[in-house]
């Protein structure tokens, strides 16, 4: 049968240590709780390690230590490059994770079992360093903290709480279906986003295409038919402005290159962000998805973390940090003081402005009947429904948009290059008229 290491609290607060001879995890916990503990860690322990370990004795304990010292120090890690996993390959990691431990199978040995299939390096990287971690006695979350940029303040602390509770397989399952809902959404908003860009990115070559060879093409036939008449204003205007890109395409790509970097360092400052993130709420036909996202990840983010043991202010502060808006951020912020000072939490959602009606009265019934968490989680379904119909309403409405803007942009410089031909073919008009009245 095999052993099982365990640490554990007591109803003093003091930390308990121990062995335990059970067929599964599971089993483990529900002995350690049996004992009146809390337990923070259980994990097999290794027999084949175990063994080594006595045999070599402390010195060989020490060297192997040094030998993964010396061969971790052969990675090169450059600082604020790299280190960072794609959220979809996390959101991955977490499920299998969650299956293998709601499995009965060891945290340890599952981590060892995903680092050997994992395709990702850095993921793999991290997922050998959270093995080595537990190993020399860390807690999962201890270990995962170790990584910020890959395991944000959400999923530590969700962690943290379900080793306090003894209930790692089910925080691991929430956790996962939290990712997992996070990423059907962003996806959503993406794909919808995507024909609107592609036209959009079409329709700057095309100008650029036109204005670039065409036009000029045009001007040099103009010039040798009108003979120095004067050409339409509309016509002369977008000559000129051909005339600009044309001869200076190195400043007017520096000039745009240059307004982006400012746009990025403007939204890098707090005014500049607090700006853009309140334009987005209130831009249209974008606005209303981007509230709907920012409601639904408020109110999914804070749900989970209570319902899986996170205390309330400790929570208010992670959604605080990862609410991804600035306005929504500030709006947990109030909620947070105002909880702290032992008041309630509708005041300052309603306060903010960027919560809806129904979503206040519902937290309202939610804080007074004592299911906060259950009902958090009703309003992120529904408003995850809401950013279905929202975003379908948003690709809608800017599919035709796109065509008019392109049709009238590609249009216009058409106009223009056949305004001066119209004008020819009416003054040959007019003057084959002339000679007929005159015959």
């Amino acid at each position: 049968m095999p052993k099982f290491s365990y640490v554990a609290m007591d109803q003093k607060g003091k930390e308990q240590k121990g062995t335990l001879e059970v067929a599964s995890q599971n089993e483990a916990i529900g002995r350690v709780k049996d004992m009146g503990l809390f337990p923070t860690k259980i994990v097999e322990v290794d027999k084949a390690r175990e063994k080594g370990d006595k045999k070599a004795g402390p010195a060989a304990k020490t060297a192997g230590r040094k030998k993964k010292g010396g061969a971790m120090n052969i990675n090169i890690k450059i600082p604020g490059l790299g280190g960072k996993v794609k959220s979809k390959i996390l959101t991955t990691f977490t499920r299998q994770l969650a299956t293998l431990v709601d499995a009965g199978l060891p945290l340890l040995r599952g981590l060892r079992v995903l680092e050997k299939q994992e395709r990702n390096p850095t993921l793999k990287s991290v997922i050998g360093d959270l093995s080595l971690a537990i190993e020399g006695g860390s807690t999962f979350s201890e270990a995962l903290a170790q990584h910020p940029k890959v395991f944000n303040r959400l999923f530590v602390n969700m962690v943290k709480a379900g080793e306090l509770g003894g209930v790692l397989e089910v925080v691991l399952t929430r956790l996962a279906e939290f990712m997992e809902k996070a990423q059907k959404i962003k996806g959503k908003v993406i794909a919808a986003m995507f024909y609107p860009v592609a036209v959009l990115v079409v329709a700057t070559g095309i100008l650029i295409l036109l204005m670039v060879k065409v036009v000029p093409q045009f001007k040099a036939v103009f010039e040798n038919m009108v003979e120095g008449a004067q050409l339409p204003a509309f016509t002369r205007l977008v000559m000129n402005i051909s005339d600009a890109v044309k001869d200076n395409i190195l400043m007017t790509m520096g000039i745009l290159a240059g307004f982006v970097v400012l746009f990025m360092i403007f939204v890098r400052t707090k005014f500049g962000r607090h700006v853009w993130d309140k334009f987005k709420l209130k831009m249209p036909v974008i606005g209303p998805v981007v509230n709907k996202v920012a409601i639904s990840r408020f109110t999914r983010t804070l749900g989970t973390l209570i319902s899986s043991g996170v205390p309330i202010l400790q929570a208010l502060t992670i959604v605080k940090e990862t609410a991804g808006n600035v306005i929504v951020s500030n709006a947990v912020g109030d909620v947070h003081e105002s909880v702290k000072e032992g008041e309630t939490i509708t005041a300052p959602l309603e306060a903010s402005g960027v919560f809806p009606p129904m979503v206040i009265s519902m937290v309202d019934v939610g804080e007074q009947t004592g299911a906060l968490p259950e009902m958090l989680l009703k309003i992120a379904d529904n408003y995850d429904e809401e950013v279905d119909n929202a975003v379908a309403a948003m690709t809608s409405l800017l599919e035709p948009i796109m065509i008019i803007f392109l049709a009238v942009v590609v249009g216009s410089i058409v106009i223009a290059m056949f305004l001066p031909l119209i004008d020819l073919m009416n003054k040959v008009g007019d003057s084959g008229g002339g000679k007929g009245g005159d015959d």
